[in-house]
């Protein structure tokens, strides 16, 4: 009966390890990035591509939306939008240091939220 019991719970323990959540390799997101020109599109695409787990990283100058696919075993969506607001450009919810900001180049400066 002890044996039994012990099977069971050995049993248990190996299949709640496999239920864990798997990461996803190819993770689709997309956020605001705050910017204005062709000069803000390279930087920021630039910064993504900057965090490992990055596959593809594609801003829209029209509605200020970065499209992203990454690989979240190796990366998190944070991980970018602090690579972007470290470059000068706020998220939806990470902003980007002002001394930063006001380095951008005069057309780059956005208005900021």
């Amino acid at each position: 009966m002890k044996n039994m019991i012990l099977g069971m719970m050995l049993l248990f323990v190996a299949f709640s390890g496999q239920a864990q959540e798997k990461k996803n390799k190819n993770a689709k997101y997309e956020f605001e990035v705050n910017g204005n020109c062709e000069q803000c599109k390279k930087r920021i695409e630039k910064a993504a591509f900057s965090v490992a787990g990055v596959k593809s990283a594609d801003w829209h100058i029209d509605d200020h939306k970065l499209h992203l696919i990454i690989n979240e075993e190796k990366c998190s969506v944070v991980d970018v939008k602090k690579a972007i607001a470290k470059v000068g450009h706020d998220t939806d919810d990470i902003k980007a240091d002002d001394e930063v900001y006001k380095n951008l180049h005069a057309c780059c400066q956005y208005e900021r939220k």
